[in-house]
């Protein structure tokens, strides 16, 4: 009997390290999935210490198009890994009530109404980076510059173009439509969806 219950013991014990041991590369996996959200102040911060572009995420609370773009895109395994290691990622509530610090300036919302549920008045920052309708992706060159707002819901594919284009500075050769509309056709996505 104490046999039985000694290689029992061993079996479970073996089962539970087992158990363990996969856990752990499942919770690493679904880590590597998620963006590495940071502040405006910190993502400017760590541009000091090793330049890298900058991408917002200016969504509202009550935006549909929002939601399914972090749903849809942002969880994407490709998406959440190109944007970790080519960009540092901000998310920011264009209608939030927080104060920023960029470029030395405090941007705030000072029409903000805690009552409201739903649409609230524009933060500062966001009419700053030409931000006027939700969502709207916003694009910073290494030193805070502005590079472009991109308006609406993109899927995987659809953002993959514009992340490539910004990451790899070919932005700055695709200058006028007949050079978009001819990268474009050229791309070729490899981002899984």
């Amino acid at each position: 009997m104490r046999l039985n219950n000694r290689i029992n013991f061993k079996i479970m014990k073996n089962l539970l390290l087992v158990v363990i041991f996969f856990s752990s590369i499942f919770i690493s996996i679904a880590q590597d999935n998620e963006i590495n959200w940071m502040s405006l102040e910190d993502a400017v911060e760590a541009q000091n210490k090793e330049p890298r572009k900058i991408i917002m995420d200016m969504y509202t609370t009550w935006c549909g198009p929002c939601k399914l773009l972090d749903k849809n895109t942002f969880q994407n395994t490709d998406v959440a890994t190109y944007i970790n290691n080519n960009y540092y990622a901000v998310k920011f509530n264009a209608e939030g009530n927080t104060n920023v610090t960029f470029k030395e300036k405090v941007y705030s919302n000072p029409n903000f109404d805690a009552s409201k549920k739903g649409r609230n008045s524009q933060h500062q920052l966001a009419g700053f980076l030409g931000v006027n309708a939700y969502p709207t992706i916003v694009f910073l060159d290494e030193s805070g510059g502005l590079i472009a707002p991109i308006k609406g819901y993109h899927n995987p594919n659809q953002l993959e173009i514009f992340l490539k284009l910004f990451a790899s500075n070919k932005y700055k050769e695709v200058i006028t439509k007949e050079q978009w509309e001819q990268y474009q056709k050229e791309f070729k996505p490899s981002f899984r969806i």
